[in-house]
């Protein structure tokens, strides 16, 4: 049985100061929760050393939107894994389509990421999605599968059954648009279809598949009662304490 994870992608929101009263607010409102979905904040990094901090005592993780692959260098305004373990983060999300289009990353930099997570037993989100182009092109499982295959390269089938792969429809993130639950089941039963042919049925049964964009308190039920999603990356409704928590009690 897959435990189904709501991670809350805070992006570039939020100061110091108002991370602390969002994740003060999420804390009390989940006090009583009694952790049938696993709860995960992804701040900004000048956040992330107070989130892990005020959440170190419950069961809510922390996790980053981004890190470099390198453990230490000549990297001005990067961040390593090494510096997200220090302060007690556990994820970090990888290859949200953000980073892709407006900072140039491609499946090859993203794997090395990959890889580098797991070397420093942080457990990644794996981003994976097309364009509204590409899916009226018809192309929507063709080139998610070419992103998976790319972007998996060289993980074994254990680091797999351990990590969780996040579609986000590129034309769905921040638009209000949202994919119908049967939409998102079909690509995430296509992701886990993937993931058998690259690994074995096993892998594919273990793996965690999420569902991303536009997730909000009055879908959520919907979306995540189907077969293949196990969860939720959540945007603009996980800066809202209630919003967010509603989709953690969906």
């Amino acid at each position: 049985m897959r435990r189904q994870i709501i991670a809350g992608n805070w992006k570039m929101h939020t100061t110091r100061a108002e991370a602390i009263v969002l994740t003060e607010a999420i804390k009390q409102a989940l006090a009583s929760y009694d952790g049938e979905r696993e709860v995960v904040l992804c701040p900004p990094f000048t956040s992330l050393s107070a989130v892990a901090d005020l959440v170190g005592d419950t069961a809510i993780g922390v996790g980053a939107q981004n890190m470099h692959y390198e453990s230490a260098g000549a990297f001005t305004g990067e961040v390593s894994p090494l510096m997200l373990t220090d302060i007690g983060c556990e994820y970090v999300i990888l290859g949200h389509s953000e980073r892709r289009q407006y900072f140039g990353e491609t499946d090859v930099l993203i794997n090395k990421k990959l890889q580098a997570a797991f070397a420093n037993a942080i457990m990644p989100i794996l981003c994976v999605g097309e364009s509204l182009a590409q899916r009226e092109a018809g192309e929507t499982l063709s080139f998610i599968k070419a992103q998976l295959t790319a972007g998996l390269t060289q993980i074994t089938a254990a680091q797999v059954s351990n990590m969780v792969i996040a579609y986000e429809p590129i034309w769905a993130i921040g638009t209000g648009k949202t994919a119908t639950a049967a939409q998102a089941e079909e690509v995430c039963k296509a992701i886990r279809q993937t993931v058998a042919a690259l690994y074995d049925t096993a892998t594919a049964e273990a793996v965690r598949i999420q569902y991303g964009g536009s997730v909000k308190g009055s879908n959520a039920a919907d979306i995540l009662s189907q077969a293949n999603i196990d969860g939720a990356l959540v945007g603009g409704a996980s800066l809202k304490s209630e919003d967010f928590v509603a989709i953690i009690n969906g």
